[in-house]
């Protein structure tokens, strides 16, 4: 195969760039060789591949490549992949803005330390409820074997863990293994010498944002009159939550989050692993023009950050559709 990529998402900022290729690439492929796969299968496999270069990702970004559909926003749950419509509230748009730091998960270990941390809580909670620890991966895992809600895993996380960080010992001593077993046998290969763990606000974000994920669903379905400050107010302790709990924000995101909701967005988070990249905040349709020049001129043209991509640094953007492939027709 001879094949050109090109492409307009910036790179290492938080909006999938990885993923998109990733997810072109097996599309391509497919094609090429006469192939025929679900979307979901697709997401799979792209998710898979993605793991080879060292980081522990998710499905997210992947599914939602395949399995987005012009005009409405999804509900990606997992075990197994499965995506709901949510039909966001009219009036409103979504605004990317990038901070202009980059963030690359491949050449850093941040994210794999917070993927192994919420590993670490998930065992260390089944532990402390009685089941197979040993077994358990991730912390959705403890919730389904319990068959309790969100709240109630909040509950759990305060009894379970301390806020204080966890040396490699305590949480050795704590599951009754050794430092080898801790270092082989469950973190990976660019964790195994890191020194302090943060379980409790790990789990206390995971669980958290999944209870936020689903109330922002249900206020969607209600469509109340107050939807967009509903659903800003959720963005707004994501952020929050994302920042002191998960600790994967940065100066430069909390800035511009702060800048968002100066004028006029009325919620605005981090989007994408962290660290840097960009941020998304939900704006009204009518303070929209005034919104993107407010926050051009303060956090852009007030500073030397690179801009070379003018348009691709701050912009509204609407749900569009999923991975395609054009056929060039051939005239005989």
């Amino acid at each position: 195969m001879n094949c050109l990529v090109d492409g307009n998402i910036p790179p290492s900022s938080g909006l999938s760039s990885s993923s998109a290729l990733v997810c072109c690439a097996g599309l391509v492929t497919l094609t090429v060789l006469g192939m025929n796969l679900s979307k979901v299968e697709l997401a799979e496999i792209c998710a898979k591949s993605e793991r080879y270069i060292g980081t522990e990702g998710g499905g997210m970004d992947q599914s939602i490549s395949f399995l987005a559909e012009e005009g409405t926003a999804k509900l990606i749950e997992f075990s197994p992949l499965r995506a709901t419509d949510v039909k966001l509230p009219s009036g409103a748009v979504f605004v990317i803005a990038n901070s202009c730091v980059e963030m690359n998960k491949a050449a850093t270990s941040h994210f794999n330390i917070r993927v192994m941390e919420c590993r670490l809580a998930a065992k260390l909670l089944a532990k402390y409820r009685g089941l197979q620890w040993d077994k358990v991966l991730r912390l959705e895992e403890v919730q389904a074997k319990l068959g309790v809600s969100l709240e109630e895993m909040l509950g759990i996380t305060e009894d379970a863990l301390h806020p204080e960080p966890y040396s490699p010992e305590e949480v050795c001593k704590c599951l009754g293994i050794s430092l080898q077993e801790l270092q082989t046998q469950i973190l990976s290969p660019n964790t195994q010498d890191v020194l302090v763990f943060k379980p409790y606000q790990r789990a206390k974000h995971v669980y958290s944002e999944a209870a936020r994920v689903l109330r922002f669903q249900k206020i969607c379905e209600e469509a109340p009159d107050n939807t967009v400050q509903l659903l800003g107010e959720l963005m707004n302790q994501s952020h929050a939550s994302c920042r002191d709990l998960c600790e994967c924000s940065c100066p430069e995101l909390d800035q511009l989050v702060d800048i968002c909701r100066k004028f006029g967005a009325q919620g605005s988070r981090l989007t994408g692993a962290g660290w840097g990249g960009c941020t998304v905040s939900l704006v009204p349709a009518e303070k929209l023009t005034s919104f993107l020049a407010n926050v051009h001129e303060a956090y852009y043209q007030r500073s030397d950050r690179n801009v070379t991509f003018e348009k691709q640094s701050l912009f509204a953007t609407k749900p569009g559709g999923g991975a395609l492939v054009f056929l060039e027709a051939q005239i005989m």
